[in-house]
């Protein structure tokens, strides 16, 4: 297995702004009410949390209106280390978001792996990165109406150092409305029953050891989790006016700086904090 570092160490995050078509879906079905100037506020807090207060370097990707969903920019790649899995949406008409994010990944160097590239190697395969949660140890993908096995496999195969587990969806529309990174061991998962029985699956699947805290509201269950310099963690988390009941959930998280951030408008698209970036561990400089 691959020598490990503790989960959370990040240098970039890339982002993708929210377009005037926010709210509209990719394939033409029917929009969500939503104000968009509102959310593109949201956004702007929480990219001046990640770049000011947590101290990454972001690079952000124009908003395009031609791609209503390309702000949910975490579906489009997984990375682990110096690789990069360029994904294939569930929607066909979301897969030229990948363009504007396969030329950044590029320009940083990293190794791009491309689904589907390979004559017959992943047809059919569907995976988005909201259905994935890697713990620094392992990956667990999420089965649902986004992702399927045969993309779960060609993840495996393309992080081969790496466990893999699939668990089906339980109680949300991805798995990271239902879970997310906490800590370097620690996993936040929502109170809901669905969660629970995603929570018991992985419990029986992995090998390791995960902390686990339990929020009430499952809004509050999707979380971003980075180690700052000098050790310092930091937790962007939703509002209190969002999930004012999984408030004293992280509060009891030992010397942690908690970063109350509003993610409401996309939450309305079963959209969520971890949706809008890709974190990424590079030690260079990005023009």
């Amino acid at each position: 297995m691959a020598n490990v570092c503790p989960y959370g160490r990040f240098t970039h995050a890339v982002v993708r702004g929210i377009p005037e078509s926010f709210g509209q879906r990719a394939d033409g079905g029917e929009s969500v009410e939503v104000d968009v100037a509102k959310a593109q506020r949201q956004f702007g807090v929480l990219m001046g949390a990640l770049r000011q207060k947590v101290g990454l370097q972001l690079i952000e990707i124009p908003a395009d209106p031609e791609l209503p969903e390309s702000w949910r920019i975490e579906d489009i790649a997984v990375i682990q280390g110096d690789t990069v899995l360029i994904t294939r949406p569930f929607k066909q008409q979301r897969r030229a978001e990948a363009e504007a994010v396969r030329r950044v990944m590029n320009e940083l160097n990293l190794t791009v792996v491309e689904m589907g590239v390979e004559e017959g190697g992943s047809g059919g395969a569907t995976l988005e990165g909201s259905d994935v949660l890697f713990t620094g140890r392992e990956f667990f993908v999420g089965i649902s109406k986004h992702t399927n096995h045969r993309g779960a496999e060609v993840l495996a195969d393309t992080f081969r150092d790496f466990a893999v587990s699939t668990v089906p969806v339980c109680g949300g529309s991805r798995l990271k409305n239902v879970c997310s990174m906490g800590g370097p061991e620690t996993i936040i998962f929502s109170n809901s029953e669905g969660a629970k029985k995603t929570q018991r699956m992985m419990e029986q699947l992995t090998d390791h050891h995960y902390d686990v805290l339990t929020v009430e509201e499952d809004v509050a269950a999707n979380c971003v989790y980075v180690r700052g310099p000098s050790k310092v963690d930091y937790l962007l988390h939703p509002t209190v006016d969002e999930c004012p009941n999984s408030i004293p959930a992280f509060q009891k998280l030992p010397d942690y700086t908690l970063l109350p951030t509003a993610c409401s408008e996309a939450s309305k698209l079963r959209g969520a904090l971890s949706s809008f970036c890709l974190l990424i561990n590079r030690k260079l400089n990005y023009s």
